[in-house]
Parts: structure tokens; sequence; C-alpha cells
């Protein structure tokens, strides 16, 4: 197969200037702003996306340094799969948050939510639509006894290092 590249359309901007404190899910990160600068060749897209309150982000991890199909996650004492967790150390290290959208004025985009590294490219916006991304017929696996812990859980820096 032919490699993949992708073009950043934008940059995010946070109060998250380390890896290391940064929460690790937008649960945990809900009093934190942000500003998502999209580059002007982009700002078209952005058409009628100020009326949704919540938008996926998906961007690329880009400080991750090691990459690892077995991981121990944040909130677990034993190693998973990479594709049984959500953190960093990915073959392809594609981020993914769901944030809250505040406001939307030409290319720029402030939302609230943020649990994104300052700097970060953002790869792709999508538009969060309960019909389309809530189901009731779900399973979290390992994560069933440890969900609640996304509220207070730090990142450690351990995917950084």
């Amino acid at each position: 197969m032919d490699k993949i590249v992708f073009t950043p359309i934008g940059i995010i901007h946070s109060s998250f200037k380390n890896p290391k404190g940064t929460p690790i899910q937008p649960t945990g990160a809900k009093e934190s702003h942000g500003i998502i600068e999209v580059f002007n060749e982009y700002t078209e897209g952005l058409t009628d996306l100020d009326g949704f309150s919540h938008i996926f982000l998906l961007y690329h991890f880009h400080l991750a340094k090691k990459q690892s199909l077995m991981v121990k996650p944040f909130m677990d004492d034993i190693e998973h799969g990479i594709f049984a967790i959500r953190g960093p150390s990915r073959p392809n290290p594609i981020g993914l948050s769901i944030v809250k959208l505040e406001s939307l004025e030409n290319n720029i985009l402030k939302v609230s939510g943020l649990d994104i590294l300052d700097g970060t490219p953002l790869l792709d916006i999508k538009p969060f639509v309960p019909a389309f991304d809530n189901y009731d017929d779900v399973r979290i696996g390992w994560l069933k006894t440890n969900v609640k812990k996304a509220t207070t859980y730090k990142d450690d820096g351990r995917f950084s290092e």
C-alpha cells in the first residue's frame, strides 16, 4: 500500500504546553478553553459549523515518541492492546476529541473541554450528531471499572518520553 500523507488544516492552541499534567480525556477538561486556528485556505469549509454545539477534532499526536502495540494506559495497571485504548503511542498517532464549540468567527473557533496540547496540528473537524454518534447497546471492555477515572487523571508524560 502507498504511504498516506495528511496536511494539517490548522493549529490547536491551548494552555497545555507539555504533555505532563494535560487531561487525558475531554471529560476531565470541561473547564479548559482553547482556540482552534483553521488556516485561511480552509475557512470556507467552516460554513454552517456554528449551528453545532459540539465537534470532533482529529489531530496528530505530534509529540508521541514511542509506538507500541501493547501499552499500559493511564487508567489501568496492566497492558492492553493499543487499539483497545485511546493513548497516543499508535502506529498512526491520530487523536480524537469531542469539544464544545463556543463560537466561530472567520477561521477561529473558540472551544471548551479541550484536552489537547498547544501547537497540535489539526487534521479534520466533524460535527457531533447524537443521532449518528450515540448508541444504546455499548460495551466498554476493560474501561468498565475505570471509566470514572477519566475526569481526574492527567498525563504523566509516559508517552512523550
